[in-house]
């Protein structure tokens, strides 16, 4: 069931040919406690360590030790899959005057950046892998330049069994619940920030 990651491959983001390849379709309910925004936001490309970004599935049987499940890869990287995510339930919501990914040509208010620090299924020390996300955000306010908010964010949900597919819908449901998190949190955070501000000159 499990490839071990060792040397170069460690590396390498060439999944075997004959993978089946897995794309979570997270979905996020806006919550109706998010407030309504009259501010635009920008994502940032998002940062990640070679090992967490890649295509092979990441599992840790142990802790320590990373290994990849075998014959199996993501459709896209973790880190455009909690972006679109994220961009998905903010545009779907309502409550933001816009949103767009960074280079897109949008001027916005507020940007907002993430660390991918963990994208893997992780047994914990169970007998049941857990799909484990975590993620740095940091929501930046342009016009001063600062830091408005930050936080980290973490989502580990429990596969119904060890086989790959039900690891991948596991997934599927934390990006989910850490989509929604993010989201919910851009919105609140950025809008307390800016009641912070003194009002705009006439």
């Amino acid at each position: 069931m499990l490839l071990a990651l060792a040397g170069c491959s460690i590396l390498s983001d060439k999944p075997r040919s004959t993978s089946t390849i897995y794309a979570p379709e997270p979905t996020v309910q806006a919550d109706p406690s998010w407030p309504k925004v009259d501010w635009q936001l920008v994502v940032a490309p998002p940062a990640a360590p070679r090992i967490v970004d890649s295509l092979r599935i990441a599992v840790r049987p142990t802790p320590g030790e990373v290994q990849v499940y075998r014959d199996a890869q993501w459709v896209r990287p973790p880190s455009d899959m909690l972006v679109d995510t994220v961009l998905r339930a903010l545009e779907d919501s309502g409550r933001i005057g816009g949103v767009a990914r960074q280079g897109t040509g949008v001027a916005s208010e507020f940007k907002l950046f993430f660390e991918v620090r963990r994208f893997e299924s992780d047994y914990a020390g169970g007998a049941l892998p857990s799909a484990t996300i975590e993620v740095s955000a940091k929501l930046l306010h342009v016009p001063q330049q600062k830091v408005a908010a930050s936080k980290v964010f973490r989502q580990a949900v429990p596969s119904s069994s060890t086989a790959v597919a039900d690891v991948a819908r596991a997934f599927e449901q934390a990006l989910s619940n850490i989509g929604g998190d993010i989201a919910g949190w851009t919105l609140t955070s950025g809008e307390a920030y800016r009641r912070t501000l003194p009002p705009a000159k006439p």
